[in-house]
Order: structure tokens, then sequence, then C-alpha cells
């Protein structure tokens, strides 16, 4: 049986899948800047604007979470900052562990 497309076939995948990752951390870098805005602006209350800061919780929230162990500095939360960190260094580590695979 030959296998139809080959190398090139795996490495359209692997673009593919990096492409996806790239997109996936770039959309949830976006919601964690807009949650960290958001907790800092106070919007007047509208359904909206508590339907977007209820589902930005149920999406950030449990992700932050993780970095809480992190003192304040004064009144300054650094896990937001640190969360984004890592999340773009394992997006990293991620694409050149697919890039090495495929």
């Amino acid at each position: 049986m030959v296998a139809v497309g080959g190398p090139a076939l795996l490495s359209d995948a692997g673009t593919t899948l990096q492409a996806f990752v790239n997109a996936f951390v770039g959309i949830y870098v976006l919601l964690i800047l807009v949650w960290v805005v958001m907790s800092w602006v106070r919007i007047p209350y509208s359904r909206t604007a508590s339907a977007v800061q209820e589902f930005l919780n149920d999406v950030v929230r449990p992700y932050l979470r993780l970095f809480r162990f992190l003192p304040p500095l004064g009144p300054l939360d650094l896990s937001p900052i640190i969360a984004v960190i890592v999340l773009i260094a394992a997006a990293g580590l991620l694409n050149s562990l697919i890039g090495a695979l495929l």
C-alpha cells in the first residue's frame, strides 16, 4: 500500500497544528488581558457587561488560580503576568516539539 502525500502531508499537519496552538494561545492571552482590564475598570451595570464578565471569570479564573500562590506586590497581583509568560513559554515548547516530531 502506498502512502499518499507522505512527508508533505505530515509537514502540513504539523504546520496546521502549530498555527492552531498559536491562535489558541493568542486568544487566551487576549482573554486574560480583557479580564485584567475589566477587573480594574468598573463598568455600569448592564446585562451585556455582566454576561461578558461572567464568561471571562468562567474561562480565565481556573487557569489564573494555579498562580495564586504568588504573593501580591502591594495592590498589584502578579499572577496574570506569570500566567501569560508560562502560557507563551508552553506554546513555544509545544510548537518546538511538534516541529521536531513531524
